[in-house]
């Protein structure tokens, strides 16, 4: 029925119940070939084959979109996770970043499935994500601009010759900046040659559409104008300028049940909000499809074994966090730089560390247990000579066992300042295997929750786009006289840490917290990392098999 409503045609519908024999693979795949089908629209509870899915949605999305809507968002019960990947990296989460590597749209409700299908069948892809927005009213026209700007689209920016082609023939009163507003005096044939020029504007890669309908025109004529301006004629899915247009008619009911006798028309929506969403979809549907095909994911030369070896020992001795020294080399062996350390049993090592790395140095106390040091008074910085070193260790051991903790050793590390923290992770999702993320660090990692998710293999548009993709991306690119970070060097990382992840699976928690992205020429390095390996049997390493 909903179907019907928005006259969009059904070539199979299928009911599939517990999937006994046929799997929502299946029917991707089958669609796939069936030239009928122009838009795969599927419900999913839960994915029987993550790995799976992955090919044939890599492979089917090249030809035609497929879109999901993915219940069970909250999944309560989801395992507690001790480190700040695992606490971030929900269950829904990890699905999304899932279907946005494999080109996959996600609709929040029912509803938005249908708002987008809808313009999926009817528009061709944008160039871009600029909107224009044409109105004969200011206010839906500031709720669409809001709408769009907050779903990640640019409000595109008119070219002269256009706000002069608009100016020939609007009223004075008229606003010929985007969006351009016609007032409520707006015609069908002004809704056609302003469509007419911003179509032709080469700034802009699509077009919303907005009429409230006044009390002497027929929000059916300007159906029908909007309609000519948009379409070329014969199939009703090209336009003329090959760019997406999407009509919102703020009309009586009648109105509604008028236009479901024609499919020559665009996409029509009730509410702005409705069509910005949808515009949204059909630019990352876009972009997804404009990224090569089979991007090569690099290969690093690491020291596979020695990594083998230290997480072997731990899994041996009974799972749980590596020492800090030990999850030190295990970057160092991967080639991701840290700051300089040395472990110490004791305070005469400690001090000898400190004169070899040089003043001022971090000390870290190593303690069964102990995971969040900093919590319980287990870490000290900027210590400026032996007086201060010998002092501030014990500190740390009466605060250590005030919290009913022992020494067991330390840990000592250059300081190191400049440059922005950031977050590497990784967590293990059993369903979809290695999950990565990257983000904003520090101590606030988790109240700010500036972070993106990728899942292993990761191609290195993937990689930098989790880099680039964070709100808080201008911090790195500098601001007020910084220098930018080496955002290279900050993708770089990212893939050696997805190789990490997939070639070393008894690795089930890792933080890098904070990592300092150094601008160019300067030593980025992680300045702390805690790893967790998981007890279960080691698996055959993946590295061994190349």
């Amino acid at each position: 029925n909903a179907a019907k409503d928005l006259g969009i045609g059904l070539t199979q519908f299928a009911s599939m119940g517990n999937k006994t024999d046929v799997s929502g693979n299946d029917l991707v795949e089958h669609w796939e070939n069936d030239d009928s089908t122009r838009v795969i629209c599927m419900y999913l509870e839960s994915f029987g084959n993550p790995r799976n899915f992955t090919s044939i949605a890599k492979r089917v999305g090249r030809k035609k979109p497929i879109l999901v809507v993915k219940s069970g968002r909250t999944a309560e019960g989801a395992r507690a996770a001790s480190s700040h990947t695992g606490a971030l990296a929900g269950t829904d989460i990890t699905v999304s970043a899932f279907l946005a590597q494999c080109g996959v749209l996600r609709a929040n409700t029912i509803e938005e499935l249908f708002d987008v299908a809808l313009a999926l069948e009817r528009c061709p892809l944008p160039a871009g994500d600029r909107v224009g927005i044409l109105t004969n009213a200011g206010g839906p026209a500031i709720m669409a601009t809001d709408a769009c700007v907050n779903l990640g689209l640019q409000m595109a920016v008119l070219a002269d010759e256009t706000t002069g082609e608009l100016r020939s023939f609007l009223p004075p009163e008229a606003s010929v900046a985007n969006p351009v507003d016609m007032i409520a005096s707006a015609t069908p044939d002004d809704y056609r040659r302003s469509m007419e020029a911003m179509l032709a504007d080469p700034g802009v890669d699509m077009l919303l559409v907005i009429n409230v309908t006044p009390l002497l025109t027929r929000p059916l004529d300007v159906m029908d104008a909007v309609s000519e301006a948009a379409r070329t004629g014969g199939d009703p899915r090209p336009r003329k300028h090959g760019k997406p247009v999407l009509a919102v008619m703020m009309a009586t009911e009648d109105f509604y049940d008028e236009i479901k006798k024609s499919e020559d028309r665009p996409p029509v929506y009730r509410f702005p909000e409705s069509a910005a969403r949808a515009l949204s979809q059909l630019h990352r549907y876009s972009a997804w499809r404009q990224r090569p095909a089979d991007e090569t994911i690099p290969e690093f030369e690491v020291d596979d074994p020695a990594v083998a070896e230290i997480l072997e020992r731990q899994r041996s001795g009974g799972a749980g966090y590596l020492p800090s020294d030990q999850s030190l080399r295990v970057l160092d062996l991967y080639g991701i730089p840290t700051a300089r350390w040395q472990a110490a049993p004791d305070l005469e090592a400690l001090l000898a560390a400190a004169a070899e790395i040089g003043y001022p140095v971090a000390v870290k106390a190593e303690a069964e247990g102990l995971i969040h040091k900093s919590d319980v008074g287990g870490v000290r910085l900027g210590l400026e000579g032996p007086e201060q070193l010998a002092a501030a260790v014990a500190e740390m051991a009466e605060s250590l066992a005030a919290a009913g903790h022992r020494a067991s050793g330390f840990l000592l590390q250059e300081m190191a300042s400049g440059g922005h923290e950031v977050i590497y992770g990784i967590s293990t999702d059993p369903r979809f295997g290695p999950v990565l993320m990257f983000g904003l660090g520090g101590r606030y990692v988790e109240v700010f929750r500036d972070v993106r998710f990728g899942i292993t293999p990761l191609a290195p548009l993937e990689a930098r786009e989790m880099v680039t993709g964070i709100r808080g991306f201008p911090l790195l690119e500098g601001v007020r006289g910084e220098r930018p970070a080496d955002i290279d060097r900050l993708v770089e990382i990212q893939l050696r840490i997805a190789q990490l992840a997939q070639r070393h699976p008894a690795i089930e928690e890792l933080d890098i917290n904070p990592f300092l992205a150094a601008p160019v020429g300067q030593k980025a390095r992680a300045l702390d990392v805690r790893i967790r390996v998981g007890s279960g049997a080691p698996t055959e390493r993946r590295w061994r098999s190349r």
